[in-house]
């Protein structure tokens, strides 16, 4: 079935990015580091623009910037490793976003870090840790949209870390 979709007029303009960025700023989301690459060619970021997508077959989408790192090694390793944080992991967070000045391979140093299934790096300590292997790829804009099949996936215990109104938080129970 093919959706034809009606065309806006076309004097509406899209919204300034600084208000964009504004209203998500209200949008709380589970911050989590995605990872690709194996030895000294791993890379890893942290983002909080991810979802699940379907159940059949287990799908989630994350959305990267063509710019960095690890956009590139997602899509030279067809796949990447998804941690996502407790609430005592802000450094990591800190550290994967650029705030502390590692770069690169640099960036995996201070956490513990395990080899998935595929190869790719899951941190030891996440709460809960998704392999995927690259199921689609679609360019919008800045960014590019990467829907991964998840093919591994494991949890522990524990609160996760929270990204609103730009600062890192932790749920409180009530």
């Amino acid at each position: 079935m093919t959706w034809h979709l009606p065309s806006p007029p076309g004097d509406i303009q899209s919204v300034d990015a600084n208000e964009f960025r504004q209203a998500m700023r209200n949008l709380a989301s589970g911050v989590a580091i995605v990872a690709s690459g194996t030895g000294p060619d791993r890379r890893g970021l942290t983002v909080s623009s991810i979802t699940s997508l379907c159940l059949e077959p287990p799908c989630l989408l994350v959305c990267i910037g063509t710019t960095s790192e690890t956009y590139t090694a997602i899509l030279a390793n067809g796949g990447f490793g998804v941690s996502l944080l407790a609430s005592d992991q802000q450094d990591v967070a800190l550290r994967f976003a650029g705030r502390v000045g590692a770069k690169g391979v640099h960036r995996f140093e201070e956490a513990p870090w395990d080899e998935g299934l595929l190869g790719i790096p899951v941190l030891s300590s996440a709460i809960c840790v998704l392999e995927c292997v690259l199921h689609h790829h679609q360019m919008v804009g800045t960014h590019g949209i990467f829907v991964g099949r998840i093919v591994a996936a494991r949890t522990r215990q524990g609160q996760p870390l929270v990204n609103f109104r730009g600062a890192l938080r932790t749920l409180t129970e009530g």
